[in-house]
């Protein structure tokens, strides 16, 4: 890059930092939760000097992440566009190294797996119970990761409590198990969930790990429903709401990021992604009535990450086109209409939903340019990767579009302690 293009590039992230930093304001300060709206009715005005003095320190909260991203800025000035798409990526450990095959369970760190590293800059990986054998274990395999990594990588897991636990299913792991996330959502209050939260977070923490796939926020409206099955708190949206926004409240507050799925909503479905393609029959008030109330609360809680589901919502969309590519889905809707500023991601694109219809290029370039942030799993890294570096590079995404992304990925790595 040229000394004018350098100069150019920093003024350009500079302005991207101001329009974030005043995206960021608008919604902090635009917004209440639920819990705050309740206070305000319910408490004594005798309580103005302490609810002040709450205000303030949420103030303080923004201004503190606002500090981040100007030191995310000042770390992404310092990456090459080679670094900075590689951030782009979660990836499980057979595409770090492929030399046994697709579903390997590799349980150690390999040579391969460091060259994979310094040669795509992957922003995270993703752990699953076949990695996952004993405690001394994982915490060595995620340890040699992290030092392998130029810039601190994402260690991700499915931890949701109930069936989909990664860790807790393994008795030598001596985690917290919990009910299905159904049973509590039927049975146990908002205090409980929250206590979850932290339990899983805590868990999950002490191995290595510093984001959790968690929680769903799908309201499940349909009976037939075997993808989501027992993973939602239930059929009522305020309900759903309630819980979801407690376990952001109680993973994040252990400095583990949450992550709320599967937007828009996929509660009504009759199929699964992982076997086919999915069209739920929704309409965008149907949506806004039911599906998008928990993915609201969480919103409000701060989540740090949003995933993106493969279905596709043909009556508000117009095409069959999945929401993980959707621009009018991420950017219209999620971006600007629920206000969400933290880092979108799309679902796993091994699903067959994605590997019937598109190359790991196609979908890496779709999900990019409809406005993702983190493309999951991709099928090939190295073919996925080579598309958006050769996107950037003839001009189809531009550079700013890049930093816009992984100025925010910086900014979570930064604010939970990774970097």
């Amino acid at each position: 890059m040229s000394k004018k293009e350098n100069i150019r590039h920093t003024k350009n992230i500079k302005k991207l930092i101001s329009l974030m930093m005043c995206i960021v304001m608008v919604f902090s300060f635009a917004g209440c939760t639920k819990a705050d709206r309740d206070k305000t009715k319910n408490e004594p005005s005798s309580d103005v000097t302490s609810e002040g003095k709450k205000d303030n320190k949420k103030e303080e909260k923004e201004i503190t992440k606002q500090d981040i991203m100007i030191k995310a800025a000042d770390y992404l000035k310092d990456m090459t566009v080679e670094e900075k798409v590689g951030q782009l990526f979660i990836v499980n450990l057979e595409q770090l190294d492929d030399s046994k095959g697709s579903f390997y369970e590799w349980k150690k760190f390999t040579k391969k797996m460091k060259q994979t590293i310094d040669k795509f800059h992957p922003g995270g990986v993703i752990m699953f119970s076949r990695n996952i054998a004993k405690r001394e274990q994982i915490i060595n395999l995620n340890t040699k990761l992290q030092t392998a990594s130029k810039t601190p990588l994402f260690i991700t897991v499915d931890e949701e409590g109930g069936d989909v636990s990664r860790i807790a299913s393994n008795p030598k792991m001596n985690t917290t198990v919990f009910p299905t996330v159904e049973q509590i959502g039927r049975e146990k209050d908002t205090a409980y969930v929250k206590d979850m939260g932290e339990t899983i977070a805590k868990d999950i923490k002490s191995l290595g790990f510093n984001v959790d796939f968690a929680p769903v926020a799908d309201v499940k409206t349909s009976k037939l429903n075997s993808e989501i099955g027992t993973r939602s708190f239930g059929d009522d949206p305020d309900k759903v709401a309630d819980m979801v926004q407690a376990f952001v409240n109680g993973m994040q507050g252990q400095n583990i990021s949450a992550t709320l799925k599967h937007f828009p909503g996929q509660g009504s479905s009759k199929g699964d992604t992982h076997v086919e393609s999915v069209n739920i029959d929704s309409s965008i008030t149907g949506l806004r009535d039911v599906d998008f109330v928990p993915f609201k609360a969480g919103i409000e809680a701060d989540a740090d990450f949003t995933m993106v589901s493969h279905i596709s919502v043909n009556k508000v969309t117009e095409t069959s086109q999945p929401a993980s590519m959707s621009k009018l889905i991420m950017e219209t809707i999620l971006r600007e209409e629920l206000g969400f500023q933290g880092i979108i991601i799309t679902d796993a694109m091994d699903m067959a939903s994605i590997t019937d219809n598109y190359t790991a290029a196609e979908a890496a370039y779709g999900a990019i340019s409809g406005g993702a942030d983190i493309v999951l799993m991709p099928t090939d890294l190295e073919s996925a990767y080579n598309e958006i570096l050769s996107k950037v590079k003839d001009g189809k995404i531009s550079e700013d579009r890049l930093d816009e992304s992984v100025l925010r990925i910086l900014t979570v790595k930064m604010y939970r302690g990774i970097i």
